[in-house]
């Protein structure tokens, strides 16, 4: 995939606890339209725990939200996790710019930021 078909939104899953990508991840992307949620895309986080292509290359300003089903990834690991689901809110503010937001993950916390 080259620069110019890459989705606007990407995302990076690792595995703190194992200090490994996180294979298997799905992801959601939303748009907040007057107070409802609408998917826009859908993809699972492949072998290296990245999601490309997810979503389309040009979006509007606005709130958007990434939310990674958690428990389907660590039923695979055989683990009990605190926390189902993911839900990262952020605000995409210039159109032309391309938003990477990673996931630190673990059984039982998380952290995210903006990538790049």
């Amino acid at each position: 995939m080259n620069a110019h078909s890459r989705s606007k939104v990407t995302t990076h899953v690792l595995d703190s606890s194992i200090g490994l990508p996180a294979a298997g991840v799905p992801v959601r992307l939303e748009h907040d339209e007057l107070g409802n949620w609408v998917m826009i895309a859908s993809a699972e986080t492949d072998a290296d725990g990245r999601a490309s292509a997810l979503g389309p290359t040009e979006l509007p300003e606005g709130r958007y939200r990434l939310t990674f089903d958690t428990a389907v990834y660590f039923h695979e690991q055989e683990i009990r996790a605190f926390y189902p689901e993911v839900q990262i809110v952020f605000e995409l503010t210039d159109p032309a710019a391309h938003y990477h937001v990673p996931l630190l993950l673990s059984p039982f916390a998380y952290s995210t930021y903006r990538g790049s």
